[in-house]
Order: structure tokens, then sequence, then C-alpha cells
């Protein structure tokens, strides 16, 4: 088997049209059914929802959970939520699996727990790998993605799309069965 894999110059949103035009062909061409896409405010989401629509493809939109930024705040927009459920895709808003309470207790206590070491260690691949395996694990938490299957996730840096992999999904409570397939899309450089 070989595969081309895109690179960009920098990370960012200006990659998410690229990325796109990438998930569209796994979709179309290659027939993998499963998607993921990180999009924090549905913008990516809806982005996705709109390139796929009439593809048969399962799309997850993965987002935030209400909270993230503060109390009571959801960064998801209502209309967005509406588009993409009317194309077919479902938002799923979850806690980040490396984030949260061990992100709190570190803060606190000035420690450092495993999910943040797993959490930097996918980050040597880049923050959009990091964030594909998260989404996988919790579109398969959510019961929205079959265990075992390969999954196209999409993710980014900070906005947009600059990351497309194939992984192998598994839940949370068997991260260790979790495997990255393929890496189709990424940034050549950080941040």
């Amino acid at each position: 088997m070989k595969r081309q894999v895109e690179y960009y110059e920098k990370p960012g949103p200006d990659n998410t049209r690229a990325c796109m035009d990438v998930l569209y062909l796994l979709i179309h061409d290659e027939g993998y059914r499963d998607v993921v896409v990180a999009s924090t405010s549905g913008e990516t989401g809806l982005t996705a929802a709109r390139r796929l629509q009439g593809e048969g493809a399962n799309l997850v939109v993965v987002a935030h959970s209400a909270g993230f930024l503060g109390p009571n705040q959801d960064q998801f927009s209502d209309d967005a939520y509406q588009e993409i459920t009317w194309l077919g895709g479902r938002v799923y808003k979850g806690t980040i699996l490396t984030h949260s309470i061990e992100t709190a207790l570190a803060k606190e206590f000035s420690g450092c727990y495993p999910t943040l070491l797993i959490a930097n260690t996918f980050r040597r691949f880049g923050q959009g790998v990091k964030v594909c395996c998260e989404i996988v694990m919790e579109a398969v938490d959510g019961g929205l993605v079959a265990e075992g299957r390969e999954v196209v996730a999409v993710a980014g840096t900070a906005r947009g799309a600059d990351t497309v992999t194939i992984i192998k999904s598994a839940a949370s409570k068997r991260f260790l069965d979790l495997y990255v397939s393929q890496i189709v899309a990424k940034p050549r450089q950080p941040k």
C-alpha cells in the first residue's frame, strides 16, 4: 500500500479546505464510512457536514463540553448544531479525555499526571493528531462510533482543520487498543 501524505507548511485554519478535500476523497473514493471531526464553534463540523452531504457517512462532530471556557458557557453555535443534524451528522459535547480533572489537579498541586503525559506525547506528532485520538475515543464512549473500526478523524490547531488521520477506534477504557493507522495530512511546523 502506498499513500501520499499532504504536509502543510504551517498549522491553522488556512488548511481547512485542503483537509475537507482529503476527507471527501477518503469517503467518496476509498469507502471509509465513519468520520469524526473536532469543532469548537461548529464551523468546521458544519463545513464537513456540507461537504459530505449525500455520501452516507456516519459523521460525528465532537465539541468541547459545556463549561469548558467558563461556568455555563457553550462555545458551539446553535445554528451550526441545527444544520449539522439536519444534514445527517451528530454532535457530541463531552469532556476532553486528556484534560479537565487532571489539568485542575496539576494546576492546583503542581504535579504531572498520566493523561497530561499522554497528551504531550501525542503533541509530538502535532496538536491535530492529539485531538484526532481524543475525539475518536469520545465518539466511541458516546456510542456514536463502533469500536475496532477504521475511522477518519479530522482536527486542527486552535481553529479550523489541519490534520487528517485514520484511526482504529477504541473506547477510552481500552485506550491501549487505539491505533493511529495512517496520518494522511498534517502541518510540518508547530504553532
